[in-house]
């Protein structure tokens, strides 16, 4: 759809109020987290308790929600994804007024990096688990695994926002986006 268009196409809310605030609660608690982890444990272990508790509810929201919120709007197959990707490699991709497949697949990826780093630091503060070396080498992996994933949400993010040219990261604070076009999925 062409700048100008989209630029004068009537609003419509996408992200609902809850969205918006698990999505930002897990993206602060996960940093949180992540820049606290060498040196300041209480901060760290409760950062990573609300991503922990962020993850969980935003992943069942995923199953029994509807809308923006349920997977099954936004996870696509693999076929589809891919063909997704040769499309942006084209120059020629939708528009989504949700998650394209790409953006779809990285929030599954971000959801279970937060869910995993959440569990495995629960557990290792257990009777049965602390200590146990494996457990904190997951622990570790899993949040330096965060960093990337991060870096390639938020280039994805700026990416699609300079390719449609809407601004996505506003559109996860007010919740709005230019309604659908005739060429766009929503």
């Amino acid at each position: 759809m062409p700048s100008n268009v989209l630029a004068k196409a009537p609003m419509r809310v996408v992200w609902s109020p809850a969205v918006r605030l698990l999505h930002w609660t897990l993206a602060i608690s996960m940093i949180t987290s992540f820049v606290t982890h060498e040196d300041v444990g209480r901060v760290h272990e409760w950062a990573g308790y609300v991503a922990l508790a962020a993850a969980s509810v935003r992943i069942l929201m995923g199953f029994v929600a509807g809308g923006y919120w349920r997977f099954s709007q936004f996870v696509k197959t693999p076929s589809a994804t891919l063909a997704y990707a040769r499309a942006v490699w084209r120059h020629s991709e939708a528009r989504y007024l949700g998650h394209n497949p790409m953006g779809g697949w990285m929030v599954v990826f971000l959801l279970t990096d937060a869910f995993a780093t959440g569990l495995t630091g629960w557990l290792y503060t257990t009777d049965r688990f602390w200590g146990v070396e494996w457990l904190e080498d997951l622990h570790g992996a899993l949040g330096d695994a965060l960093l990337p994933l991060l870096l390639l949400h938020v280039g994805g993010a700026i990416f699609t926002s300079w390719r449609h040219r809407e601004n996505l990261v506003a559109s996860m604070v007010h919740g709005r986006k230019p309604a659908p076009g005739p060429t766009d999925f929503t």
